[in-house]
């Protein structure tokens, strides 16, 4: 069983210029590793904007590269930090995060998260999905900013996501797979495609 949730590319297929890497939490708890997410995000940035053609006399264009840099490196760490946080650690399936160059759709970075989650909160992210596909953004957006300041702790507030959307106009996409049915494993894959 597979559902597609907002623009996701079924057909994207990581297999050239692209960078995935796994992490596999039943080897050490990955939640320890949690100020890694950072030096990850950062690495797989750099290695996207190899991919980008550079003129070192264009200044402009530089610019512009370090602009597409931080935006690969904020989306993979938060799209990288959802995976873990919402990971079902019972399943023991690997968690991937990636990046890849497609430049047949106008320069896009597809940076891509891949975790198994938890089957009783896959409805409710899913309609959750649903509500941020339908909401005003903006409205959601402020609304999330002023919640969180009211109340630190509270967690899900999809803020990362509505921040990935709203500052990076990013297009996003959720694609949710049951890979096994005894005992059963769900994954989700979480794509944002943004314009460099």
């Amino acid at each position: 069983m597979s559902q597609v949730f907002g623009q996701f590319l079924e057909e994207f297929i990581p297999s050239h210029d692209c960078l995935q890497i796994i992490f596999t939490p039943h080897a050490d708890p990955i939640k320890k590793r949690w100020r890694n997410n950072r030096l990850s995000a950062h690495f797989i940035a750099d290695y996207f904007t190899s991919f980008l053609p550079i003129d070192i006399d264009d200044v402009e264009r530089q610019k512009k590269i370090a602009i597409s840099r931080n935006s690969v490196s904020f989306i993979a760490n938060e799209l990288l930090e959802n995976a873990i946080k919402y990971n079902d650690e019972k399943s023991k399936y690997q968690i991937q995060v990636g990046v890849n160059f497609v430049d047949n759709l106008g320069m896009k970075a597809i940076i891509f998260a891949k975790n198994s989650i938890r089957p009783e909160t896959v409805e409710s992210f899913q309609a959750f999905i649903q509500e941020l596909l339908t909401c005003d953004l903006d409205a959601r957006y402020i609304s999330e900013i002023e919640n969180s300041v009211r109340n630190p702790n509270h967690e899900v507030s999809g803020l990362g996501l509505l921040t990935i959307i709203n500052d990076y106009s990013a297009q996003m996409g959720w694609k949710f797979e049951t890979v096994q049915e005894d005992p059963k494993i769900i994954t989700v894959t979480t794509m944002a495609q943004v314009v460099v």
